[in-house]
C-alpha cells in the first residue's frame, strides 16, 4: 500500500469552486477501485493545527492498492485519483503539489479503522520521513486543545531537520490533522519527545482525554512534484 497527499491551491476567485469541489469529488474517488482510502480536508492558515481555514487551499489524502516506485512525468493526477478530477483542476487552473509515500509505522486508527493496515510501532529506519497526526477533538475539550497547540507550532518551524508541514482537516476545529516532514526520524523524536511545550501537550491529552480518536503515522518519503504558492516545499 502507498499513499499520496495533493495539496491544490484555487485562485481567488474560484473560492465557491474549492468548496464545491470537495463534494463532487467523493463520487470518483468512491467509484476507483485502484483506492481503498481517502479523505478531503481542508487547510489551516499556518502548517500545523489552525482555527483559522485557508479558503484557497484544499487536500486529498488517498491509500492506493498499486505501488509506484515513482510518480508519473506526466498524468499524475490522472493516474492517482481519475481523469475527472484531473480535469477539474486543469479547468480552474488550480496549483498542485502531490507526495508519495510508503506507510512504515504507526499506531490509532481513522474512522475507526487501521486506514494503512497493520503498522509496527517502530522500525530501524532512520532516513527522511513523513509523520501524519490526526484526532477527533471532544467538544467537550476544544477549549483546552486550541489554548495550546500554538506553542508547539510555533515551536515545530524553527526545529533542527525540519522541512515542512501541512495543516489540513476534515472538520474546522474539531477533526484535524497534520503531515510534517523531516530530515530523519531523530530530529523528528528530537522535536516530539524533548520539546517542552509538545510534551506537556502529550502530558494533557491522557490527563484529560482530549480525543475521541487518534491516530499517528510515519511515513518514508517515495517521490514529490509540484508546488505550493509556488515553491516546491520539499526542494
Amino acid at each position: 500500500m502507498q499513499v499520496s497527499l495533493t495539496i491544490i491551491r484555487y485562485r481567488k476567485s474560484y473560492i465557491f469552486f474549492a468548496l464545491l469541489a470537495m463534494a463532487i469529488f467523493r463520487w470518483p474517488l468512491w467509484l476507483n477501485k485502484k483506492i481503498s482510502f481517502y479523505k478531503l480536508m481542508g487547510s489551516g492558515k499556518n502548517g500545523a493545527f489552525d482555527k483559522i481555514p485557508d479558503w484557497q487551499q484544499w487536500a486529498i489524502l488517498a491509500a492506493h492498492k498499486e505501488t509506484l516506485l515513482k510518480l508519473p512525468e506526466k498524468g499524475i493526477i490522472e493516474q492517482l485519483y481519475g481523469s475527472s478530477i484531473a480535469k477539474w483542476l486543469r479547468f480552474f487552473k488550480c496549483e498542485t503539489f502531490t507526495v508519495l509515500m510508503l506507510p512504515i509505522e504507526g499506531h490509532g486508527s481513522w474512522d475507526k479503522k487501521n486506514v494503512f493496515g497493520s503498522l509496527p510501532t517502530d522500525t530501524d529506519y532512520e532516513g527522511p520521513i513523513a509523520v501524519i497526526t490526526r484526532a477527533t477533538i471532544r467538544l467537550s475539550k476544544l477549549k483546552y486543545f486550541w489554548q495550546h497547540v500554538a506553542g508547539v507550532a510555533a515551536k515545530v518551524v524553527i526545529s533542527p531537520g525540519y522541512i515542512a508541514s501541512f495543516g489540513i482537516g476534515e472538520l474546522p476545529w474539531i477533526k484535524q490533522a497534520t503531515i510534517s516532514f523531516w530530515q530523519s526520524k531523530e530530529s523528528m523524536k528530537l522535536f516530539a519527545y524533548h520539546t517542552k511545550e509538545h510534551n506537556e501537550v502529550i502530558k494533557n491529552t491522557r490527563k484529560q482525554d482530549w480525543y475521541s480518536e487518534e491516530m499517528f503515522t510515519r511515513l518514508k518519503v517515495i517521490d514529490c512534484t509540484g508546488t505550493v504558492k509556488g515553491i516546491s516545499p520539499l526542494a
